[in-house]
């Protein structure tokens, strides 16, 4: 597109330029000359863009800033780049992603949680408003190729199934043409459960062939820039590669977390003082600043059984594993644009954590993170753990470590992930590298910086003007600060001298160097009455002398304290913080919550072929009596496989045909799997298969009596003792035919779940509706079914 000014630029996407030329009858006409079609571009000089955002990884973690886990490549680039010593996140993930990809505080674009919590609050809907464009879209919209790849974890709950909406998915409103990765907090390493675009696509191969999720994504990554440059050279591209590492659970190849086999023995504190020591070596902390002390609530090392030491320990040489694992695979992506000659000419951000470490494992860590989340932590015992010390890591498990080894992740502040209060929390080591736009290599910046600032350093290096009107609504300016400013000058004043926190009403501000914060929650410590807001304790800090927030200064200087509170309430109110809302359990339910669901009703009915539903999009079974009805076609010999499944091989259930018998198998947080069984088979022809799931009551988590039902004639029954209570999983699905990712049943593999036969449809009936005199469900009755709910 010729001649396109920069006011052109602020309007996207830009109007087209009617011809306003002769017109010629007749194309052989020599006069009849236009102007060739050119392809729409960024300005000259715009470079490539590169955005490596880990999950899940504290300020003390990579060995680029003291922390122990190697990560070479992210050396690489520091020394031919800039560290930057006080970057700053939201403290957690869905927030800090929404922030990173808008320019805008978290609260501004609706995402004041992750998207399980949302609420009908204006900051906390988890709906992106039209009004703040995703930074790839501007890009696309002004000729970069964009991709993401890994983990989107920005979109509504209500919206993630296969029909979307997808507006907020990467490859619909996101601004990425192309995605691959997965929608959802966290991820099976081993048994991911993918989208390509907005298709859900299976992994290509196995954990027993040596799949990993983070080596098929760099792969896909290194694939699309490949072949963008191979056909669009002139083109510049962003790409922004988000793995789901380092999040639970934390899965990487045994070779890897053998590196650093006792390296951990002795223990949180004293890996607090050796990265200390070595953050001071490295300047990315003063000489001046002090190791803050352990908070109460962390149990000292000393303080641990000797019995469960080596498993804390093999937790942490997982993780520090599962790290270096990853920035290995950066180091590919890294090698890839190097041997394309791009490398100099791209601005590649390698933010190292997306939030602080995360506590969420607990005082002890777990082997399956879903039994804690159950509420069933004490099931995990030390003799439990030390049974199962050499699967932490593998498909096996599902770990989880210590809030002792989140804390010495994010030396040498206080806190951790989810405590926006503290810099333990927020505060993430940050490496910027561009040698075609920067001309230092090797240095420190120390200007406070925040993950809002990334998006406009973006558009000034690509030399692009913010936006003010996309797709034809007008926009809210960018809340950022570029810190392109600080690039070649290390003593320039910092730009961005106000920013509030705040995470689970754990809240402060940052103004001018001094920071005002208070810690209403504490990350592990669930189900404990919390203290109203005005009984919240303050602190005050003079981060100009004191660098790690170690002398609270509130007692001496109260007026100071009362000026920076309410400059919190007056950053509060501007950017819709407001209201202040700690609860944790209640937001999880949609109905307290305002949120839209997908279900309605006490029945649903899904079809064959159905797949990749997640809990959020599937009736809730849990707790309650129910009905799981299913109309199959056999073929003549008989079937095999998964009529109807849930979750995976950590939690879950499902329907199926084992030797041709309808089987009802139900998995206990993988601490135990029963298999209700009949000796009935199914005979060639059309059948309905039925399975009873008589609840106990009386609480969560109770037990059950199963029946099965093949036409309406009991085949078989069988007794469960306990149930899960709250969440199946938080990544693997319900699915029709087949169950894809991890196996909830041990009676079949994941190759051997699909089913042989044909599923035409299968009905979830709860409480009232799942009560049928004669066990079976007729045309009738799905025909008023699908009445009602019209």
């Amino acid at each position: 597109m010729p001649d396109v000014t920069s006011a052109d630029r602020e309007r996207l996407p830009i109007a087209a330029r009617p011809y306003d030329g002769p017109v010629f009858e007749d194309a052989k006409d020599p006069a009849a000359r236009f102007p060739p079609i050119e392809p729409l571009r960024p300005p000259a000089g715009a470079p490539n863009v590169l955005v490596v955002l880990i999950d899940d990884a504290g300020f003390g973690s990579s060995s680029a800033f003291g922390g122990p886990c190697q990560t070479p490549n992210a050396e690489r680039l520091a020394g031919a780049g800039l560290k930057f010593t006080r970057f700053h996140t939201t403290a957690l993930c869905s927030p800090t992603r929404a922030a990173l990809l808008s320019g805008r505080n978290h609260h501004t674009v609706s995402m004041g949680g992750i998207t399980e919590i949302a609420t009908s609050a204006p900051g906390y809907t988890s709906v992106r408003p039209n009004t703040c464009a995703p930074l790839a879209e501007t890009l696309k919209l002004n000729g970069y190729a964009t991709a993401q790849f890994g983990k989107c974890h920005e979109v509504p709950v209500w919206q993630t199934s296969p029909l979307g909406p997808f507006d907020s998915w990467p490859a619909g409103g996101g601004g990425f043409e192309h995605f691959y990765g997965f929608i959802a907090g966290e991820t099976n390493q081993y048994y991911p459960a993918l989208y390509e675009g907005n298709t859900p696509v299976e992994p290509p191969s196995t954990p027993e062939q040596g799949y990993h999720f983070t080596q098929d994504m760099t792969d896909r990554a290194i694939a699309w820039i490949r072949q963008q440059k191979a056909l669009m050279a002139d083109k510049p591209f962003f790409a922004y590669y988000a793995p789901g590492a380092t999040h639970a659970p934390h899965h990487v190849p045994p070779e890897w977390s053998a590196k650093y086999k006792g390296r951990f023995d002795a223990g949180w504190d004293a890996l607090r003082e050796e990265t200390f020591a070595r953050q001071q070596q490295l300047g990315v902390i003063p000489p001046e600043a002090e190791l803050t002390a352990r908070p109460t609530e962390i149990p000292a090392w000393e303080e641990i059984d000797d019995d469960l030491k080596p498993v804390l320990a093999r937790q942490m040489e997982v993780y520090a594993g599962f790290m270096e694992h990853t920035d290995h695979h950066v180091g590919r992506l890294i090698d890839a644009l190097e041997d394309l000659g791009v490398l100099d000419d791209t601005l590649v951000y390698y933010i190292v954590g997306d939030n602080g470490a995360s506590a969420e494992g607990g005082v002890h860590g777990c082997f399956n993170e879903l039994i804690p989340l159950n509420g069933a932590g004490e099931l995990e015992t030390t003799e439990f753990l030390s049974e199962r010390i050499e699967q932490f890591g593998t498909p096996e498990a599902y770990n989880h470590y210590a809030v002792g080894w989140a804390h010495a992740m994010d030396t040498p502040y206080q806190w951790t992930k989810q405590v926006a209060s503290h810099f333990g929390g927020t505060r993430n080591g940050t490496i910027v590298h561009w040698p075609a736009g920067i001309q230092a290599r090797g240095e420190l910046r120390h200007q406070f910086s925040h993950v809002i600032d990334v998006a406009p350093t973006v558009l000034e290096a690509a030399g692009l003007p913010e936006p003010t009107v996309v797709h034809g609504v007008e926009q809210k300016p960018y809340e950022g600060v570029s810190m392109r400013y600080a690039f070649d000058d290390a003593s320039a004043a910092e730009r961005h001298v106000t920013q509030y926190f705040e995470m689970f009403c754990n809240r402060g501000v940052y103004h001018e160097g001094w920071t005002a914060v208070t810690r209403h929650s504490t990350p592990w410590i669930q189900g404990k009455p919390l203290p109203p807001f005005a009984d919240d304790t303050w602190e005050l800090y003079d981060t100009n002398k004191d660098w790690s927030q170690a002398h609270d200064l509130a007692a001496e200087l109260p007026d100071k304290l009362a000026e920076l509170q309410a400059l919190f309430m007056e950053e509060a109110r501007k950017y819709g913080v407001l209201p202040l809302d700690d609860r944790r359990i209640e937001r999880f339910n949609s109905d307290l919550a305002g949120r839209p669901t997908l279900v309605h009703g006490n029945s649903q009915l899904l079809f064959g072929g159905m797949g990749r539903l997640s809990e959020n999009v599937v009736i809730n079974i849990k707790n309650k009596s129910h009905a799981v009805t299913a109309q199959v076609m056999i073929p003549d010999g008989g079937a095999e496989g998964v009529i109807v499944a849930q979750g995976g091989a950590f939690a879950g259930w499902s329907l199926h045909l084992k030797d041709g018998r309808p089987t009802y198998s139900y998995n206990l947080l993988g601490l135990q799997h029963f298999a209700i069984t009949s000796d009935t088979p199914v005979p060639s022809g059309a059948h309905q298969v039925r399975a009873e799931f008589t609840y106990d009551g009386g609480g969560l988590g109770k037990g059950a009596d199963v029946a099965l039902y093949l036409d309406g004639t009991k085949i078989g029954e069988g007794r469960l003792p306990a149930t899960v209570p709250l969440a199946f999983s938080g990544d693997e699905t319900c699915d029709l035919g087949s169950d894809t990712a991890s196996p909830v049943s041990d009676q079949y593999t994941a190759e051997t779940s699909r089913f042989a036969g044909t599923v035409e449809w299968v009905q979830l009936d709860i409480d009232d509706a799942a009560e049928n005199l004669d066990h079976l469900i007729t045309a009738e009755q799905r025909l008023r079914l699908a009445m009602a709910k019209q």
